[in-house]
């Protein structure tokens, strides 16, 4: 059994965390980037939080500069976390990531390599060797093991798909694993919180695309709050979303679900499942010290990597601000 870790041992790195919420991206800091008019000068307003200097680049140099900043915060906090399963909760999503890549592009003969990310627990070529040779006794054991069921049900059934179900469902089972070995209980609801919109989202899709219950089943996260029982009998009300998830932070997206169901536009609904994880947050950026604080910091870097890849690509491509602001989803600051 671990040791239990005191809030009190997040002092220190919460103090550091907290002072950068200075400098954390706003709402109004992404609406002046779009409002700039070109890229480098959206660029330009980005490095004044202290972003690394984009201006000039291509999509492949963004996305490299991105990710680049996500390995060095991944690596000084894993230099001072007191839990580590902390920042794994966060490495996790880029292992599954590339066991997806590898195991999708080994279905369809394509080569993965440039979509492979270097922020999970695994270097990348460690992953694609493992798979190759069949052998994943060097690799984290949850990991290793859903790459080998994965593998096999490519082989039988040839639907990548249903391959990528099977790590899905290994991915959250191994995140919320993680989440329990930390001392205090927000990580596991955090994680769970992560299930539930997972889960909206998924039952959303497969009833809008007629799904039957078998396809829910395999599509379908355990181990979130709110159960998903209903979700495999086949038919689903906009009254049952609202009844189960009214009382959680997904309120507002229940009701855009049952609207969705009916022919209703996706974009707002999904928009709004990224929005109810942040008003979760809300409580991580409310708290003085402790694991939450990191998580919090942690999330809101995820979230502002993401919608900065979003905006400098989308004015790289030519994409109308006014759509890309469509898009935008609420700020931790």
């Amino acid at each position: 059994m671990s040791k239990k870790i005191s809030d009190t041992e997040y002092l220190y790195l919460s103090a550091m965390l907290k002072a950068r919420e200075a400098n954390m991206l706003t709402r109004d800091k992404l609406e002046r980037m779009l409002a700039a008019g070109s890229f480098n000068d959206a660029a330009k307003l980005l490095q004044e939080s202290g972003w690394p200097d984009m201006s000039g680049l291509n999509a492949a140099g963004v996305d490299k500069a991105l990710s680049e900043r996500r390995r060095e915060i991944f690596a000084e906090l894993e230099r001072s976390l007191p839990e580590k399963a902390l920042l794994e909760i966060f490495r996790a999503r880029y292992d599954y990531h590339n066991a997806k890549a590898i195991i999708k592009g080994e279905g369809i003969g394509v080569n993965a390599d440039h979509i492979l990310s270097g922020a999970g627990r695994v270097d990348s070529a460690k992953l694609e060797e493992s798979f190759r040779e069949d052998d994943f006794r060097y690799i984290p054991e949850k990991l290793g093991a859903a790459m080998a069921e994965a593998k096999g049900v490519l082989a039988r059934t040839d639907n990548p798909q249903a391959a990528d179900f099977v790590l899905d469902k290994a991915y959250f089972a191994e995140i919320l694993s993680l989440a329990d070995e930390v001392s205090a209980p927000f990580a596991a609801q955090y994680v769970k919180t992560l299930i539930d919109s997972a889960n909206l989202r998924t039952c959303v899709r497969c009833f809008r695309m007629g799904k039957d219950p078998d396809f829910m089943r395999l599509a379908l996260i355990e181990g979130g709050n709110v159960p998903m029982d209903f979700a495999v009998r086949g038919t689903v009300t906009a009254d049952e979303f609202n009844e189960l998830f009214g009382s959680t932070v997904f309120k507002e997206a229940a009701v855009l679900a049952g609207a969705a169901l009916e022919g209703g536009p996706m974009t707002l609904f999904e928009r709004e499942c990224d929005n109810a994880v942040n008003r979760f947050l809300d409580t991580a950026r409310r708290t003085g010290f402790g694991s939450e604080v990191v998580i919090g910091y942690l999330a809101a870097e995820e979230n502002a990597i993401t919608t900065v890849r979003m905006i400098l690509t989308g004015l790289l491509s030519g994409i109308d601000p006014d759509r890309l602001k469509e898009r935008l989803r609420d700020t931790y600051v």
